[in-house]
């Protein structure tokens, strides 16, 4: 692996490598930061999927977000990640010039994209794109049909391609077609806010309650088995880890290193299925502490 940067934040020092790993590193006893390490950032509402349990209601007629004007993004420190995620942000008519924007700031950038798209040949050259130019170090991939060979194929080969999964969706088939195959997967927890509310149904229950059972038989069968917060608590991940290994591998709670903001609405919030949430202000360092002060 190699170095992309050092920082230093708060009372601690950072140090990333290219391959997502990530060190935390002072000699006290806790780290308090001063700025987010990652932000979740909604950039659009719009998407022609439609899918039934998507908990930010994006739709084809949905809304895209002011990316390029917001102060706070002059703010942004070096190195500091943000995952661009939507509605389907391929979409947004700004996404070149506010990657290069992130770019020139040295902010690491990653997107997340649904399956469907990442596939459709009129997404091809975009994503070459911005990958072939360091636009994103990484691609997270939603899926939607686990049994598409040619899929599993093509995000073997993409560069830090993650496939993105949530529970209560993924099924015992969705496993047994995606074992093997040396994928890196995040496990995302099943969000009852919005369209998650009214999906929600004894399937995912079912669902939920196989992938706590199956998880740890999985974790030899993928590169890479992660986790955001949510399901960690759905999945009762802590049972699988030593203190030891848990005090090492937990990167926080939400809000004490990382934060959401939503360009469409144009406000923040401690995480995306929050419902307190603020207006966006001129500084991202104003941002986390009203955050952090929740």
């Amino acid at each position: 692996m190699n170095l992309i940067g050092t920082y230093q934040n708060g009372n601690y020092t950072v140090t990333i490598y290219d391959d997502g790993t990530k060190i935390r590193e002072n000699d006290l006893d806790s780290f308090d930061a001063a700025f987010p390490e990652c932000m979740d950032v909604k950039i659009t509402n719009q998407c022609d999927l439609n899918c039934a349990y998507c908990h930010e209601d994006s739709r084809n007629d949905g809304l895209h977000g002011d990316i390029l004007n917001p102060l706070f993004i002059d703010s942004l420190k070096p190195f500091t990640e943000i995952a661009i995620g939507g509605g389907n942000p391929l979409a947004h008519p700004n996404l070149l010039p506010f990657l290069q924007k992130l770019k020139e700031r040295k902010v690491i950038a990653n997107i997340t994209v649904n399956q469907r798209h990442f596939m459709q040949e009129k997404y091809a050259t975009l994503i070459g794109n911005i990958t072939a130019n360091d636009l994103v170090k990484g691609i997270g991939v939603s899926l939607f049909d686990s049994s598409d060979k040619a899929f599993i194929s093509k995000i073997k080969i993409a560069p830090n391609a993650v496939l993105h999964v949530i529970n209560g969706i993924l099924t015992k088939q969705d496993i047994v077609n995606l074992s093997g195959h040396g994928l890196k997967m995040l496990i995302l927890g099943y969000k009852m806010f919005r369209k998650g509310v009214l999906y929600h149904n004894p399937n995912v229950d079912a669902n939920k309650a196989i992938l706590r059972e199956l998880l740890p038989k999985m974790m030899p069968n993928f590169k890479v088995i992660s986790f955001d917060n949510l399901a960690i608590s759905q999945l009762a991940v802590k049972r699988l880890f030593s203190d030891k290994a848990w005090e090492r591998f937990y990167m926080g709670d939400d809000g004490m290193f990382t934060m959401y903001i939503d360009l469409v609405k144009q406000e923040f919030a401690r995480c995306s299925v929050a419902e307190k949430r603020y207006p966006l202000m001129p500084n991202i360092v104003d941002m986390f502490a009203t955050v952090k002060a929740e």
